[in-house]
């Protein structure tokens, strides 16, 4: 069966684009004032290979950004695990106090969203129990939330979901993109906050063994844009909708690549789009770092990639660090818009 995809092109920022969105000779990327594409590269896909070309056009579905994202520029939305067991830090937020000192921490270096979870989805990880998961997050979300900060639950479990939402959670993250349980899409429909759908492959215990696709991008869209739709069916509003195509989630190196390369293809799904690639596996093969903890440079530089292709939000380890390296990148793309 063949299946045509469109992934904007010739990218064009600040002024610029602006000029050109007033003037119809480009349009909008992501909803995002100051990023334009000029161009759009037209894939068609109907046996192994998909054939491509860049032509002029538009996407099909436009995207509606919620206020929430409505600032000009991505948000950070800084990582707190408060796990035993974390990929990135080894466990040193494991115990609420430190969790809720490292989420006050991570705010005043600029973060927008504090993203609280207690079970490590890292590769090769084991589950949670329902109540030790609760135990973890719970005064922690509620200790962030009561001072005023947007807190969102890193978690896979609708009653975490529904538990973390009374304790002032304003968004849900999810990993699984509410498959893991079907109360899990209950509990959303029936919320009122935004939801994060991610794409995987596989459960995080086995899903870096052997991950396969055919076209890993168009791939990961397809699965995405099924999970957009059966959100919508189920009663969640697409505008409480933000898609992450899944870096490091059951994707090879090679893998991981090709959708950091082509993340302008899911604009196409009309929603906005969360990047999470902070620490990953595939910085320390491209940098050489075998300590998560010391990626800080790769991942900033990921985190510059994925905001300059029209990322609303950027979920990461190292807030203060990204802050400043946007800041610099934001000044040279939008000067007009720097403040200086």
């Amino acid at each position: 069966m063949s299946r045509r995809y469109t992934r904007p092109a010739g990218l064009v920022y600040g002024s610029d684009a602006r000029q050109l969105i007033k003037e119809g000779r480009g349009a909008s990327l992501g909803g995002l004032s100051a990023i334009a594409y000029t161009l759009v590269e037209e894939i068609a896909r109907g046996g192994a290979e998909a054939s491509r070309r860049f032509a002029p056009g538009t996407l099909p579905r436009q995207t509606v950004v919620p206020p929430f994202l409505s600032t000009g520029r991505p948000l950070i939305m800084g990582i707190v695990n408060v796990t035993p067991d974390s990929f990135s830090d080894g466990g040193l937020n494991a115990e609420a106090e430190r969790a809720i000192a490292h989420g006050l921490q991570l705010a005043k270096d600029g973060a927008d969203i504090l993203d609280v979870g207690g079970e490590s989805t890292r590769p090769g990880s084991e589950g949670v129990p329902e109540a030790e998961e609760l135990r973890r997050v719970l005064p922690v979300i509620a200790a962030l939330a009561a001072q005023g900060f947007t807190v969102s639950v890193d978690t896979r479990k609708a009653n975490v979901m529904r538990a973390a939402i009374d304790a002032g959670a304003k968004i849900v993250n999810d990993v699984a993109a509410l498959t893991y349980e079907p109360a899990a899409m209950q509990a959303m429909a029936e919320a009122t906050c935004p939801v994060i759908l991610m794409h995987a492959q596989g459960d995080p215990k086995t899903m870096q063994l052997s991950p396969q696709y055919d076209d890993v991008a168009l791939d990961v869209f397809d699965w995405l844009e099924a999970r957009i739709g059966a959100c919508i069916a189920a009663g969640i509003a697409r505008e409480r909708i933000v898609a992450d195509p899944g870096i490091g989630f059951g994707k090879s190196f090679r893998h991981n690549i090709d959708v950091l390369r082509q993340f302008t293809l899911y604009h196409a799904l009309g929603v906005p789009l969360l990047m999470g690639l902070s620490r990953k596996g595939f910085i320390g093969a491209l940098t050489g770092e075998k300590h998560a903890g010391n990626r800080v440079n790769g991942s900033v530089g990921g985190a510059v990639w994925a905001a300059l292709n029209g990322a609303h939000i950027l979920r990461v380890h190292d807030v203060k660090a990204t802050v400043e390296a946007l800041a610099v990148a934001g000044a040279a793309a939008d000067p007009d818009q720097s403040g200086l």
